[in-house]
């Protein structure tokens, strides 16, 4: 067999995936908030991007349209008779009763009863004799002469987090320096719950201090507002709290020692372990109940992010839907081609015009994607809307059984693409808020061959049940099926204990228990 080189010609089809094709895929998986940052870094990586409000099309020019809606703006307020705002926002605040009824427009009659006859001239000579000045009122508003509105964000209470608070505390328990210095170190050593996840050995070692010194340091931080803070493990923090309400008996001790048995609820093993009889060990319950377990949760380290709708639905007066994009959600950016063009003319350089070309290609190519992304989360929402339409108008009950591929095939795309547009995107209904992805849900058979129930509607149908269950007929998971077989839900027992675990329901033997001591104790 001879060995030979060839040359041969073949034809064949293969995707490549180019740097504008990966770039329209991260864009469409983005959420807004992720979006909102990728289009700023664009914006000051390429010249020739603009946002679109910074170039309106303006019928007058510059200073001249400003100062004319200045006059119309100044010539309402007054035809009106109102109070202008510049008059509240004023950094001079007129000193006379005669002077304040003009300007604020209101009646002085009930005020300045002592000053009322006085004159102007007089108004300020008593004011001279108590020292008050005229000028006295300025620097209220934005500034001295800066002619700016009163900042009101200046006057909100700063937010305090866990470490702020502790330390003005620890300044107040102790006035010893060192011992200030080891506290700050183990309250910088706190988590967002408030609890001490580092060892003490490793704080003696980093800070070079004796372990009996630290330990002091701790007790000190211990005893801070809120209670149970600093607490090494859960035993720790509930035993600080208990002891601060004088309950830390025995009996609680030896309960706080098993906490693995309250977890599983054994009455039975308890009572041994505390020696009292189970009435007293249900109030034990109800007490480490009301103790918080997460003291440091009140501090939020972290400020709550707001979720933006990406689609918002509204109901129409011919019964139907209304479905649009959130114009706040979506990036509005321009190409200045005009500046390109100016460009390319005046800079005859190479790497001066590959610049500019490749500037161009890439805001034509963004702008095009983010128009592509739009245009994609309408068609994927309108579809979701038009199968989802009995939840919306219904409730929860009414959810239909959805996937990917229903609604990839209705809308003629890929299921990867409907899950990349699904991911992260809210929608704003009049149910609520939910994200894209809660309208997907699995199917379960009806027990008559009738139409599939989606998994959300039969989890919402066992709380339910749950919920209006009397103490004294507490339901079991079998019964549940039972009762939902009778609804024509065909379901198995363990996805009802699959269902009541994620709802973060408890068994039917616990839930009798606690809802007979409940009875007992409004009793």
């Amino acid at each position: 067999m001879a060995l030979s080189a060839k040359m041969l010609l073949r034809q064949g089809q293969s995707l490549v995936m180019t740097p504008q094709l990966l770039q329209a895929i991260k864009l469409l998986q983005y959420s807004s908030v992720e979006l909102s940052a990728f289009v700023e870094e664009e914006l000051e990586r390429n010249p020739l991007l603009e946002r679109a409000e910074e170039t309106p099309d303006q019928p007058a020019t510059g200073i001249d349209a400003l100062a004319e809606v200045q006059n119309l703006e100044a010539a309402s307020e007054f035809a009106s008779g109102e109070p202008q705002e510049a008059d509240w926002n004023s950094d001079q605040l007129p000193v006379s009763s005669q002077a304040l009824t003009e300007s604020l427009g209101t009646d002085c009659e009930n005020a300045f009863d002592g000053d009322r006859e006085l004159s102007p001239a007089a108004d300020q000579a008593k004011l001279d004799s108590l020292g008050i000045s005229e000028t006295a009122w300025s620097g209220t508003g934005g500034g001295e002469g800066s002619g700016e509105a009163g900042n009101i964000e200046a006057y909100i209470a700063e937010e305090t987090t866990l470490a702020d608070h502790l330390a003005r505390q620890l300044a107040i328990v102790t006035p010893d320096a060192t011992q200030r210095m080891i506290g700050l170190a183990i309250i910088d050593a706190l988590d967002e719950t408030g609890y001490l996840r580092e060892k003490v050995e490793d704080i003696a070692e980093r800070l070079g201090a004796p372990a009996a010194m630290v330990e002091h340091a701790l007790s000190l931080v211990q005893s801070l507002e809120p209670t149970g803070i600093a607490a090494r493990d859960l035993a720790e923090c509930l035993a600080l709290q208990l002891r601060e309400r004088d309950r830390y008996d025995p009996a609680m001790q030896a309960m706080i020692a098993n906490l693995h048995l309250v977890a599983k609820r054994d009455l039975g093993a308890l009572r041994k372990a505390c020696g009292v009889d189970e009435e007293d060990i249900l109030d034990m319950f109800a007490e480490i109940r009301s103790l918080d377990p997460k003291p440091g949760r009140a501090f939020g380290s972290t400020a709550a992010t707001v979720v933006v709708p990406d689609v918002i639905v509204k109901a129409a007066r011919d019964g139907s839907w209304l479905i649009e994009l959130n114009s706040e959600a979506l990036p509005r950016v321009l190409v200045n081609h005009a500046y390109a063009a100016r460009v390319s003319r005046t800079h005859t350089a190479d790497d001066d015009k590959n610049f500019v070309s490749q500037c161009l290609q890439t805001a034509n190519w963004l702008t095009k994607s983010l128009e592509q992304r739009a245009r994609t989360i309408l068609k994927v929402s309108t579809e979701i809307v038009r199968r989802q339409d009995a939840f919306l108008s219904q409730g929860v009950e009414y959810l239909r059984p959805l996937n990917l591929k229903n609604i990839a095939d209705a809308v003629g795309l890929h299921e990867s693409t409907v899950s990349r547009v699904t991911s992260n995107k809210y929608m704003a209904t009049p149910r609520g808020m939910f994200e894209l992805k809660y309208f997907f849900t699995a199917s379960i058979a009806a027990h008559g061959g009738g139409d599939a129930y989606s998994a959300e509607a039969v989890r919402f149908k066992i709380k339910q049940m749950i919920d209006a269950e009397p103490p004294n007929a507490v339901l079991s998971d079998d019964a549940i099926v039972e009762k939902l077989k009778a609804h024509d839900i065909d379901i198995a027992r363990r996805t009802v204990a699959k269902y009541r675990e994620s709802l973060k329901i408890p068994s039917s033997v616990e839930r009798r228990r606690d809802k007979q001591a409940q009875a007992a104790r409004s009793a």
